[in-house]
């Protein structure tokens, strides 16, 4: 997929006011048109684990139905059954999931009939799912604005994928990330590593549904940790940090390829933050995925830092912060007073500040915050990696996107040259 010259925000479904994919998604919608936007961000949809990370989530195929505006819709027996047609690939591994860890509820008795239900609850869900995001999404795209989306690298150890495909995953080790200057020990995310050579015995089965999927949810999905398919970070599973880990290889371009032979072009971004190295940049380039490039990151590290905005590519995203930095002002806020005047922003309005110098960068699409849109400060920020609990919960006030911001973000973008 060519990227044109576009822009957009980056907003969570989960922090919409009420967190849901009701009136409120469509009212953010008819704001990003208002604004002259062309893409809506979001991260991965899928059932978060008990933190509410939808990077852990519960499931790599199925929707999170806590998103549901409604919940308890009807569901008919041909709805029911032309969805199960359209995805057998893992809906009947998400239905026995949640029949055994009783996740979909019933109040009826009788252990067969409770199955049954479970079962039937799990599949009524994800077509009410598939309802209304298709519904939003139908909505969007006639207002011009499309749905980058996420794809997480790794799934939850305590998920549906593990059960269902245990050949597939190595629990003996788990992920994570090195120590760098932020985490002095690591990031011990805790999923089970893949075992690539049997995924590659089984042609890449697993990882090519897992493309068709995003492919059905999304227009555009960044896919997180690209540097793991060059290779990861394995530390041994029950250990209390990341610092024990090491490097391992990772399988290279085979899986995009063989789902580039059966699905065509895949739409991604690839996301190629952290320690990244010629052999990242090289498959990255020959798979002509674009990366991506923060501005946060640009004020430091000398001129041959790739986030520099002089240095910035065509193809490539470019963000102020993503999910996983502080908003824009509470960077800011952070920095020495000798630091900001090196740094050079509007100390009156760093935030707009860092969104304008965003817009005029020569990536090609460039994807804003909602909270550095509003200027919020670290109260707003919505992950804070290597941190377990206090996360993903920010909402945005009802009525802070005003047509006042609408027109300002529209003034800007179309001097960018980006409307």
């Amino acid at each position: 997929m060519a990227l044109t010259r576009s822009s957009g925000v980056l907003l969570h479904p989960t922090s919409l006011p009420g967190g849901r994919l009701g009136d409120e998604a469509y009212r953010f919608v008819d704001w990003l048109a208002e604004a002259g936007q062309s893409w809506w961000q979001v991260l991965p949809l899928g059932p978060p684990d008990e933190h509410g990370s939808p990077y852990r989530g519960r499931s790599a195929f199925a929707g999170w139905t806590g998103l549901l505006a409604e919940p308890r819709a009807p569901v008919t027996l041909e709805e029911a059954e032309a969805f199960v047609a359209r995805h057998p690939y893992w809906i009947g591994d998400w239905a026995s999931y949640n029949a055994r860890t009783g996740k979909a509820g019933t109040r009826s008795s009788g252990r067969r009939r409770k199955r049954r239900l479970e079962r039937g609850g799990a599949v009524a869900g994800q077509v009410r799912f598939e309802r209304e995001w298709s519904a939003l999404r139908r909505y969007a795209a006639e207002r011009g604005i499309r749905i980058f989306g996420d794809l997480p690298i790794y799934v939850s150890g305590s998920g549906a994928d593990l059960p269902a495909h245990p050949e597939l995953f190595e629990t003996r080790v788990v992920t994570g990330a090195p120590p760098d200057p932020f985490n002095p020990t690591g990031q011990l995310w805790g999923s089970p590593v893949y075992r690539w050579a049997t995924a590659r015995a089984e042609g890449w089965r697993w990882w090519v549904e897992r493309f068709r999927r995003t492919l059905e949810l999304f227009d555009l999905a960044r896919i997180d940790h690209f540097r793991g398919f060059v290779s990861y970070w394995a530390v041994p599973a029950g250990a209390k940090t990341a610092k024990g880990g090491r490097w391992v290889r990772g399988p290279g371009s085979e899986p995009f390829e063989a789902a580039r032979r059966e699905l065509g072009d895949l739409p991604l971004v690839a996301e190629d933050l952290g320690a990244i190295t010629p052999a990242v940049v090289r498959l990255r380039e020959r798979l002509g995925l674009p990366g991506m490039v923060v501005l946060q990151f640009g004020f430091d590290g000398g001129s041959a830092n790739p986030h520099r905005l002089e240095n910035h590519p065509e193809n490539a995203v470019v963000y102020t912060g993503t999910h996983d930095n502080d908003t824009a002002l509470g960077w800011w806020s952070s920095l020495s007073a000798a630091r900001r005047q090196a740094i050079g922003l509007d100390p009156g309005d760093p935030s707009w500040s860092l969104i304008e110098l965003a817009l005029s960068s020569r990536a090609r699409l460039a994807i804003l915050p909602a909270q550095d849109l509003l200027g919020l400060g670290s109260e707003a920020r919505l992950n804070t990696p290597g941190r377990v609990g206090g996360n993903w919960s920010w909402r945005l006030r009802r009525g802070r996107l005003t047509s006042a911001l609408a027109a300002r973000l529209r003034a800007a973008t179309k001097a960018a040259g980006r409307a």
